[in-house]
């Protein structure tokens, strides 16, 4: 081998070496925010959740977190997702609520028992984002990078499907851009007036939903 080559293998076991740090670093950042999340996330001013169907443990994940933090979620269901690198969120995975599910079947139950309407984007769906009313209860899903939703729709025929209006050449989004852009179409829609919101304490759609419940009696 000559130095060329055994310069591009130090190279290589080097980046090998920097990768299995970060990977360990991300695992024990993953868990002390997770932790963190536990004790002080609270839903966001408006009712959406936002369904992570299995996509990779990168950075999209954390970056949805992000936006679903800055758009006032109500909370965001992991499917098939053990760990995640937290990094890219800047601290949004702390604040806004996570749960998560072994498949999608749990994560559709739950949804469906709290009352929501479920859309799932798929590039070959016919109904457009921006040409639907959306309940104020929505739930959007979002799946793998690559291989899209790990169901059927036959499996869950109750599920919507949408798509975001595209005019170029190319199809598709990135999955983080995608959650962005369903997000702001929801706020659009219902968003609140930043100066009615709390950043802090009960949000304004919990408060809609204690008003809505009867009082009970002594």
């Amino acid at each position: 081998m000559d130095r060329f080559g055994c310069l591009a293998l130090l190279h290589l076991k080097k980046e090998k070496h920097l990768v299995g740090i970060s990977v360990g670093r991300s695992r024990k950042k993953f868990h002390h925010e997770m932790r963190i999340n536990k004790m002080s996330a609270k839903p966001g001013c408006h009712g959406f959740r936002i369904v992570l169907d299995g996509l990779k443990p990168t950075f999209n994940i954390a970056k949805i977190f992000r936006s679903a933090q800055g758009f006032g979620a109500h909370g965001i269901d992991l499917v098939k997702i053990e760990s995640f690198n937290p990094y890219p969120s800047l601290g949004a995975t702390r604040y806004v609520p996570a749960r998560f599910h072994a498949d999608f079947a749990g994560a559709h139950r739950a949804l469906t028992d709290e009352g929501y309407t479920i859309f799932a984007f798929d590039v070959k769906a016919t109904e457009l984002l921006t040409d639907v009313k959306l309940p104020e209860k929505s739930a959007f899903v979002l799946g793998h990078e690559e291989f899209g939703l790990s169901f059927r729709p036959e499996d869950h025929p109750g599920v919507r499907y949408l798509r975001i209006p595209m005019y170029g050449q190319v199809q598709s989004l990135n999955v983080s851009v995608a959650a962005s852009v369903a997000m702001f179409e929801y706020t659009r829609q219902y968003g609140r007036p930043e100066n009615e919101v709390h950043f802090e304490g009960v949000s304004r759609y919990e408060e809609s939903q204690q008003d809505d419940e009867p009082e009970l009696g002594d």
